[in-house]
């Protein structure tokens, strides 16, 4: 049996998805991951950093990976197989409130001596609902927890009071629930192990590559990642990580920043072991635009080679994406969100820039060097009539005729699914923002995501568009968005037709799994729900896009190995 102080577990969304009839539909088209959401938060690489740095022994296992992988991955074998004091899971968007838990009671069953944390930004909200489960121990609030997790661990191995761990919801040996408060939270991020160097150690030592893959293909196409916030200081009404939310959920007060010197040497120390893509996480400007103008001038100080993939929150000039092209060696991607191209929708979300400020961007970032942008729409947002939604489709037409041809300017439509997030201002204050919700307590969540269909699986409805009409237009404004992609002269009639025909079989798939639901005999609805699966899973990763949009095409990581060994054997000295 394996043993290690601290082994950290990523669940599948659904336990177990393999097991179930599940037609996923188009809930991550636009993200990296598959609808299993495998993609295991930066978290781990910290916290894994903090306690290997203190003596600890500890190991990822990305479950939900490793079940996309094979078929005959056995889950309960690997648990049972892996000891551990205390077992880590992160329940940190909603997404996987099926999952995690599950995977918590498979842990207490072969481990019952072995303590379970849950953590992130769901567990924090719900944290009095989780620690009253019977597999759950602990549960960790706050979203930058590397210090109190290090003082957990050293007082479980040396003995202590856990009442002196800040943010720490535990249970003590009468079973009463004791709250430590939300006391840790640091105003800067300087002080967090961003180090890809020990993960990748940690990996050599266990010889389990496939366990520590951050999402499913990242060995072919490696993506990673620098953190230049934990926070907002933006109140996007339907985000859980906006400032309204953050206050609310982690008791964060304001955004807490890596200096820009410390952000511009992570990336150089990510470039001394991998030859890949960085996403920057965070818009660069947020702190203001001396921050941005200190970290360009640092990375290109560095030598920053590697492809730069960085954010906007909020429109951009000309001179502040040259300043960008400038600073990077390797070229860089912007990603954009507008939510819709309807102002009378966006402006109330909290995105005040106009259509106008939307377009400029777009053109003053091509013309300022910019190898790709993508943007984003989503369907089912308050205020959102269903021609609004489809509206912001036909708009694309109009945003890819103010660039070249050739200009990689990738627009993209999605359902705003599965949930809002709790938190959020349109969470927390529904009636105001027009949504009705299905699901409010982490108990309600959790049965909806073993609903058949993503349709059913929908949080919510919003006062002008019903559940079925998410759905319906989220189909629809994908078609009109292909055809506008096809009528800009981007993609050829056979791939235009490809993908409507894939959109409409999602979509009576769909169907067919509402003409099931109404069968009264539960054995004979199981049945046919059966009977459609493999077409479903035809479907999971392209649904309404083209997920290999999405990839940027770095080489596998095994390209990288000789660049690691140098990186290991001669670390980057860190200020």
């Amino acid at each position: 049996m394996s043993r290690y102080d601290a082994v950290f577990i990523h669940a599948p969304s659904v336990y177990d998805f393999r097991k179930k009839p599940i037609f996923y539909g188009p809930v991550s088209d636009v993200i990296p991951s598959s609808p299993v959401f495998e993609m295991y938060p930066i978290g781990f690489m910290t916290l894994s950093a903090h306690l290997q740095h203190a003596g600890f022994r500890t190991k990822i296992i990305n479950l939900a990976v490793r079940m996309l992988m094979s078929e005959k991955y056995d889950v309960e074998k690997v648990i049972r197989k892996t000891d551990a004091d205390v077992f880590f899971i992160d329940l940190h968007w909603m997404p996987h409130a099926h999952g995690a838990l599950e995977i918590a009671k498979i842990i207490k069953k072969y481990h019952p001596d072995s303590k379970i944390e849950l953590g992130g930004f769901t567990s924090s909200y719900f944290w009095e609902e989780l620690i009253q489960r019977p597999e759950v121990d602990f549960v960790m609030r706050g979203d930058s927890t590397e210090v109190p997790t290090v003082k957990l661990m050293q007082i479980l191995e040396c003995g202590g009071d856990l009442s002196e761990v800040p943010n720490l919801i535990w249970k003590d040996n009468d079973g009463r629930v004791r709250n430590n408060e939300v006391s840790y939270v640091p105003d800067t991020l300087d002080d967090v192990m961003f180090d890809y160097g020990t993960l990748i150690k940690s990996v050599m030592k266990t010889m389990d590559v496939k366990s520590a893959l951050p999402w499913s293909g990242w060995d072919k196409d490696p993506l990673t990642m620098a953190l230049s916030v934990r926070g907002c200081s933006l109140n996007c009404a339907e985000c859980g990580g906006s400032h309204f939310a953050n206050d609310i959920v982690v008791c964060r007060k304001k955004p807490a920043f890596r200096s820009p010197e410390k952000l511009a040497e992570d990336l150089e120390s990510i470039q001394s072991y991998m030859k890949s893509p960085v996403f920057v996480v965070g818009d660069i400007r947020q702190p203001g635009t001396k921050y941005a103008e200190t970290f360009l001038k640092s990375v290109k100080e560095r030598g920053i080679d590697n492809h730069v993939v960085l954010e906007l929150f909020n429109s951009a000039g000309k001179d502040f994406f040259e300043s960008v092209d400038k600073a990077f060696g390797g070229g860089y991607t912007i990603e954009f969100s507008p939510d819709s191209h309807d102002e009378s929708v966006r402006g109330p979300l909290g995105k005040g820039y106009s259509n106008k400020e939307i377009e400029s961007t777009i053109k003053n970032a091509f013309d300022g060097g910019c190898m790709r942008m993508d943007l984003f729409y989503m369907t089912g947002l308050p205020f959102q009539t269903r021609e609004s939604a489809i509206d912001s489709a036909r708009a694309s037409k109009h945003l890819w005729s103010l660039v070249e041809k050739d200009d990689p300017l990738f627009i993209y439509n999605s359902p705003f699914s599965p949930f809002v997030d709790p938190g959020s201002k349109a969470f927390e204050n529904p009636e105001k923002w027009g949504y009705t919700f299905f699901a409010r307590t982490l108990e309600e969540h959790r049965k909806l995501l073993d609903s058949p269909s993503w349709k059913l699986t929908l949080s919510y409805q919003t006062d002008l568009m019903s559940r079925d009409d998410i759905a319906e237009t989220s189909y629809d404004a994908a078609n009109v968005l292909t055809r506008s992609e096809f009528e800009a002269g981007r993609i050829s009639e056979s791939r235009m037709n490809n993908r409507i025909e894939r959109t409409e079989t999602a979509r009576s798939i769909m169907h067919e799994v509402d003409k099931i639901m109404t069968i009264k005999n539960e054995e004979e609805r199981e049945s046919q729900l059966w009977g459609i699966k493999e077409k479903g899973m035809v479907m999971m990763n392209s649904t309404i896009a083209e997920k290999d949009d999405l990839v940027w095409k770095s080489g596998s990581v095994w390209f990288n190995a000789p660049r690691m060994l140098r990186g290991l054997l001669f670390p980057m000295k860190r200020s």
